[in-house]
């Protein structure tokens, strides 16, 4: 009988033993996330410049659009209005009294509660010695149903001014929204009669 219990007592010290001996060292959450790095879990998106204005004015597009339903759908008076206009107001480089006309005009008389951009191109045009940086957009408009009532291609101007503080840094904001291209002259160089 005692050998029977030294050969228990000898067993459950030698599994503590080894079951001690076994535990694998777990790496706790605040480790892995001092570890970790973004390349392994996010891969980097490589974007010429062209790619990254075209991104970042179609966000910026569908940002005013949507602040613009959301404006027109309250009461225009109270102060989250205020709030929301003075936001969709920071989007312009110098806004006045005239800059959202044309576009609450329109998206009042078609009762629009929501709108999506399908389609962004930017492109420069050049008057002068200028060249003016536009965006052309093909949008979608929705009823308070989310019935379409229709596409409508618009354009923008648009500016990026680089910031002071920071080098190779731009803010994004329009010049007008809306907004007609350029008309070129329709008459040529050359002689007139």
């Amino acid at each position: 009988m005692k050998r029977i219990n030294k050969f228990l007592m000898f067993t459950v010290v030698f599994l503590a033993l080894v079951s001690c001996n076994n535990k694998k060292t777990e790496v706790s959450d605040l480790d892995k996330l001092r570890n970790s790095t973004n390349i392994k879990s996010y891969p980097a998106v490589q974007m010429d410049s062209m790619q990254a204005i075209n991104s970042i004015t179609k966000q910026k597009v569908q940002e005013l659009l949507d602040l613009s339903t959301l404006y027109l759908s309250g009461n225009r008076n109270t102060e989250i209005d205020t709030v929301i206009f003075s936001q969709m107001e920071s989007y312009f480089h110098k806004p006045d009294s005239m800059t959202f006309r044309k576009l609450f005009r329109e998206l009042d008389s078609l009762k629009v509660k929501s709108v999506k951009v399908n389609s962004l191109n930017v492109y420069k045009e050049f008057y002068k010695k200028d060249t003016l940086d536009y965006a052309k957009f093909n949008l979608e408009y929705f009823d308070a149903k989310n019935k379409s009532l229709g596409t409508f291609e618009k354009n923008a101007q648009y500016i990026l001014l680089s910031t002071p503080m920071i080098k190779k840094e731009f803010k994004f904001y329009f010049l007008d929204f809306y907004s007609s291209p350029l008309k070129k002259d329709s008459t040529s160089a050359g002689v007139t009669r």
